[in-house]
């Protein structure tokens, strides 16, 4: 005879074991409900799990009613954690495991037969298996391929957990045998739920990860991507670019007068002034393929059709910015920005000679009274870089006469009228 007595001992260790660990995890990371919520799932079946076990000690209708109740509560607490970790708010259905367990066990034939409340507590588990495999589906199954594999166990639990009850209410089992097909069910499901357990930490795992990485490549003041995390899709850029027959673009915008933001409106304001250009601007991009270089400058790639269609996202982001209030909570600080544009083919774009072209029309539209937006064909950003004659310090000194030239020799101008 299967001495199940022993076995929810053993579970109920492993699960008091598992909730202390859990409520660690949230107290390290109290924004992290889901922590919370998985930690009272074991603790609500290992309390529940120990009342059954008491049966004989305590009264019938805590360690049976209301002990059974309770461990069907723990599944409703992990697929409250589960709807947690996707930020998704608490669905109903949670709760259908403990309410039909409840909804049954009072019935005379139910309450006073072992072997049907066996078959009754089995069906009742196999909902709250049902309610977990929905709960882990609701989430981003492409991205986190862990989820199928964690799916795939809680609907591997509910086929046990309701072939159990089929089998019992078929074969109308003694009391014996329904213990030991009963017990068996149980640490399976003890089993299944340990190698879930497995899983969801490898899932909060590769999604830590990924937010760290996502970190790395990701500006912390704007938000959008950082230097290296931009220059990581040019090769995408490109690739896409010679599949559809386009020219790469790439755009540089640099902030007009942002020093002079800084000094007389702070630097809180200047923050302010780069996170609102950042969040404006990124939405013209196709793909959102759009960073900060650095400072006040940022860039954007895309494959475009022609001259022509850069020219229009880069306009339309400039006269935008020029409307856009950008308060301090004092005042409005008057914006505008400066936009340089190098284009390529596909086959010929190199990103050094793009943005070292972009960079230089980017100085022309500075050259040209600043608010405006200056591209560099191919042939202008096939071209290499002038010399720029320094003075004994080092520093870059155009003169007027080599602004007036560049203006002449470059490709497209655009500014406000």
């Amino acid at each position: 005879m299967f001495n199940i007595a022993t076995g929810l001992a053993i579970w109920c260790s492993e699960a008091m074991t598992l909730a202390l660990v859990l409520f660690v995890a949230w107290r390290h990371n109290v924004r992290n409900e889901a922590y919370l919520y998985w930690g009272l799932g074991f603790l609500l079946t290992g309390v529940g799990f120990a009342m059954v076990a008491l049966r004989g000690e305590i009264p019938s209708v805590l360690s049976i009613e209301a002990g059974n109740a309770i461990a069907l509560l723990g599944q409703s607490a992990w697929v409250a954690g589960f709807l947690a970790l996707d930020r998704k708010r608490i669905e109903w259905w949670a709760l259908l495991p403990p309410v039909i367990w409840l909804a049954g066990v009072f019935l005379p034939w139910v309450n006073s037969d072992y072997s049907n409340r066996v078959v009754l507590y089995n069906l009742a588990s196999a909902t709250g298996a049902t309610a977990l495999a929905m709960a882990v589906a609701a989430g981003d199954m492409r991205r986190e391929r862990t989820r199928v594999k964690l799916m795939g166990v809680f609907v591997i639990q509910g086929c046990l957990c309701f072939g159990s009850a089929l089998m019992m209410a078929l074969t109308l089992p003694s009391d014996i045998e329904a213990t030991n097909l009963g017990g068996a069910s149980a640490m399976a499901s003890a089993f299944l739920l340990t190698i879930a357990f497995a899983f969801t930490c490898r899932l909060i795992m590769e999604r830590s990860e990924r937010h760290l990485r996502a970190l790395t490549l990701t500006d912390s003041l704007t938000g959008v991507l950082n230097r290296r995390g931009l220059l990581g899709y040019f090769d995408g850029i490109q690739e896409r670019a010679h599949n559809e027959e386009r020219q790469v673009a790439v755009i540089l915008f640099d902030l007009d007068h942002f020093k002079r933001v800084n000094d007389r409106f702070g630097h809180q304001s200047g923050d302010a002034v780069l996170t609102a250009f950042a969040r404006m601007a990124r939405q013209y991009i196709p793909n959102n393929i759009f960073g900060r270089m650095g400072g006040e400058e940022f860039a954007a790639f895309a494959a475009v059709t022609d001259q022509t269609e850069a020219e229009a996202i880069a306009e339309a982001i400039r006269t935008e910015f020029c409307r856009l209030p950008v308060s301090t909570g004092e005042a409005i600080v008057p914006v505008t920005v400066s936009i340089g544009i190098a284009l390529a083919s596909s086959i010929e774009a190199n990103i050094d000679k793009l943005i070292s072209a972009a960079d230089r029309a980017l100085y022309a539209a500075k050259a040209a009274g600043r608010n405006c937006t200056v591209t560099f064909g191919e042939a202008e950003a096939a071209a290499p870089a002038p010399a720029t004659p320094t003075s004994t310090a080092g520093e870059l000194v155009p003169t007027v006469d080599d602004q007036v030239e560049a203006l002449r020799r470059m490709g497209t101008l655009s500014r406000a009228g």
